[in-house]
């Protein structure tokens, strides 16, 4: 191969050895970028520190999801890599075959001369049958073998052409999914950071987890979603992240948005949110529902078993009271909400709901 295409090679791969370096760790550069983003966030900040937490799962998402599309792009690249190879071994054997009639040629004619008994009865004027044949096979043979060295000088010309396409191509494969990978790996770290600093946000401010870490898996935002997969009343209890109130759990993201409407009344009224239910497993929605007809969901339609849903007291029960209104006022900026039908069919003032795309629109 010539020079040029070698040294581009050398810079492709040392361009994808300094990409892969970091592999195992972030660049500097992007870790003090994420310890600022980490550090800036006020740790009773939960809802912001949870948006962020999804925007960085949703940015991994979107690169894994490149990732693999690049990976899809080389596989069918390496296929076209194999094709140009098998070109490739097919004009090598071409070049074998033609090469062997010019040798034959040329043996042909050593073995033959025509100078001693051709050329000169041929210029003479004398020639013979014989001779005028044998000189017609020499200008054949060379006509031949100047076609044969016009078809050689094209193959080489192709193969050299197909070498370089071939190398080009397995250089840029391994330089795009590096750089991909880089990527994706930055990301899933920064996403870590990002998942721990907001559960120690939640231990700081009194969210129980065990000493082996098991209780926070149920407390990662972005396994929120995952909880949708079991139906309503039987989410496992590892899926659910506990409430400040203890013995009480709901989703994730609703949680964390609990704990920072917690913390903001909290400041109004001096105390924490008087809990009386939080999420109900599908006996325990059997069970409010027989004994008490008319004022539960029927059992497997509660939004109690979805993890998504408070019953308060503390005052909040009563409609119109301090703690009421202030609720219809602030809920709504942490995702909280009370539903329409609770306020007359049935009436019930101490349920509450979260929903969180309401938080995303304010």
């Amino acid at each position: 191969m010539p020079a040029p295409r070698s040294a581009g090679l050398i810079a492709v791969v040392m361009a994808v050895a300094s990409l892969l370096v970091p592999l195992g760790g972030v660049p500097a550069q992007a870790e003090e970028r994420v310890r600022r983003e980490v550090v800036r966030q006020d740790p009773a900040d939960l809802t912001a520190l949870r948006k962020e937490a999804e925007k960085s799962a949703k940015e991994l998402e979107d690169a894994t999801k490149a990732l693999e599309k690049r990976r899809a792009e080389i596989a069918a690249s390496e296929k076209e890599l194999k094709s140009k190879l098998t070109a490739l071994q097919e004009l090598e054997r071409r070049l074998s075959v033609m090469r062997q009639p010019v040798s034959q040629m040329a043996e042909l004619l050593y073995q033959q001369p025509l100078m001693a008994g051709g050329i000169v009865p041929f210029l003479s004027g004398s020639a013979d049958e014989k001779t005028l044949r044998a000189l017609m096979d020499a200008n054949q043979i060379v006509a031949v073998r100047q076609q044969a060295v016009e078809q050689t000088s094209a193959l080489y010309k192709e193969t050299e052409r197909l070498a370089g396409e071939a190398q080009e191509l397995r250089a840029g494969n391994l330089l795009a999914e590096a750089q991909l990978a880089a990527e994706v790996d930055t990301l899933r770290q920064r996403s870590d950071k990002i998942v721990k600093s907001l559960t120690a946000a939640l231990v700081k401010l009194g969210i129980k987890i065990d000493k082996v870490g098991r209780a926070a898996l149920g407390c990662n935002p972005l396994r929120a979603a995952t909880a949708d997969q079991y139906p309503n009343g039987l989410i496992p209890k590892a899926m659910l992240c506990p409430l400040q109130q203890k013995g009480f759990s709901l989703r994730a993201d609703a949680t964390i948005a609990f704990v920072s409407l917690n913390e903001a009344y909290r400041q109004r009224f001096g105390k924490s949110m008087c809990v009386t239910d939080a999420y109900r497993s599908l006996a325990e929605q059997q069970s409010v529902y027989y004994r008490r007809p008319g004022f539960a969901a029927v059992p497997g339609r509660s939004n109690h078993g979805l993890g998504l849903a408070v019953d308060l007291c503390g005052g909040v029960e009563r409609s119109g009271s301090a703690e009421f209104v202030w609720m219809e006022k602030n809920s709504k900026r942490y995702g909280w909400f009370h539903p329409s039908w609770a306020y007359s069919s049935p009436f019930e003032p101490w349920h509450w709901e979260y929903d969180p795309k309401i938080d995303t629109l304010l």
